[in-house]
């Protein structure tokens, strides 16, 4: 446990970490773009490859020659976890109700919730660096406007034509086929009532567009729909997390010797995260108060790995 603060002193509660680390959010899809690796220390270099995989080097060696020599794998841009803590808040009236009464674990449920609401902020973070223009060459990317936009009806917008510009702009600088689509909520509802996609259907023997014949359709095994939304700080104005965006990547869960494969990208956990303290008593509010702590950080290890349709829909 030495890594679970700087000082290594802090108490932990190894019931409700357990609960806190196991905990997953099926309606956020981060993870599928930013699969989570741990790793040992809070700061370091993401380890990222050329393209020494895709070059016909001379191999040939005559008697006596020296044998060629090839290096792999060099340090990129540092990372930086960043720690981030909330306490959920139970009142004692509430522990009593809940354990006298229905047997609802007030203990667990604050450490859900106060788990949901790190991991939207999570899927936010996620979402800033996967939808950001500047983050890709100018071959990995487009933006999408009037009838070229899904949303129009008009047989202008081919949408299908623009995944497989995506698919091989991705093949042809990494030598992998894209597995993963992520769109915003708004692009779904959009693009499951295009004509093309509609007229694929009849072949399906399916009357509605599924994220599953979705996935067969554009050719990769996973197509994800971005509902989470975020609000003010006041509660009153929500906002989609994926907005009109369309991401296209090829991503796999690797370990931290193989960080920068082409894998588009990770998040990563610091070992043993995220963790739950021990509760404490706050006697002048009378409450019970449950501390959860992580350290992560979304990081794009290949850019090339992945392609960006902005505003894809009006």
């Amino acid at each position: 446990m030495s890594q679970m603060t700087p000082s290594g002193a802090r108490l932990i509660d190894p019931v409700l970490s357990t609960i806190a680390q196991g905990y997953q959010n099926t309606d956020l899809v981060a993870s599928s773009l930013f699969p989570q690796v741990s790793v040992p220390l809070r700061g370091g270099n993401i380890v990222t490859f050329g393209k020494e995989d895709f070059m016909l080097y001379g191999s040939a060696r005559a008697p006596g020659a020296n044998t060629k020599r090839v290096q792999f794998g060099y340090s990129g841009s540092s990372y930086a976890l960043v720690d981030y803590s909330l306490e959920g808040q139970v009142p004692i009236e509430v522990l009593q109700e809940g354990a006298n009464g229905p047997g609802i674990d007030h203990a667990a449920m604050a450490v859900r919730k106060v788990s949901n609401i790190m991991a939207l902020r999570l899927e936010k973070a996620a979402a800033d660096i996967a939808c950001t223009a500047g983050t890709y060459a100018s071959g990995n990317k487009t933006t999408l406007t009037s009838t070229a936009q899904w949303s129009d009806y008009t047989g202008v917008s081919q949408p299908l034509q623009n995944i497989e510009t995506a698919k091989e702009a991705i093949r042809a600088a990494t030598g992998k086929r894209p597995n993963t689509i992520v769109m915003g909520a708004q692009v779904f509802a959009k693009l499951r009532q295009h004509p093309v996609i509609v007229d694929r259907l009849k072949y399906t023997g399916r009357d509605v567009a599924t994220v599953e014949i979705m996935a067969a359709l554009m050719g990769v095994q996973r197509v994800l729909v971005g509902d989470a939304i975020y609000s003010n700080d006041a509660g009153t104005a929500f906002t989609d997390v994926w907005g009109k965006f369309v991401v296209i990547a090829y991503t796999e869960l690797g370990s931290v010797a193989d960080m920068g494969a082409p894998s588009y990208g990770y998040t990563y956990n610091l070992n043993g995260y995220p963790m739950a303290e021990e509760p404490y008593l706050d006697r002048n509010s009378k409450s019970w108060v449950y501390p959860v702590t992580r350290a992560e950080a979304p990081v794009l290890a290949s850019a090339s790995a992945g392609y960006l349709i902005t505003t894809a829909v009006a």
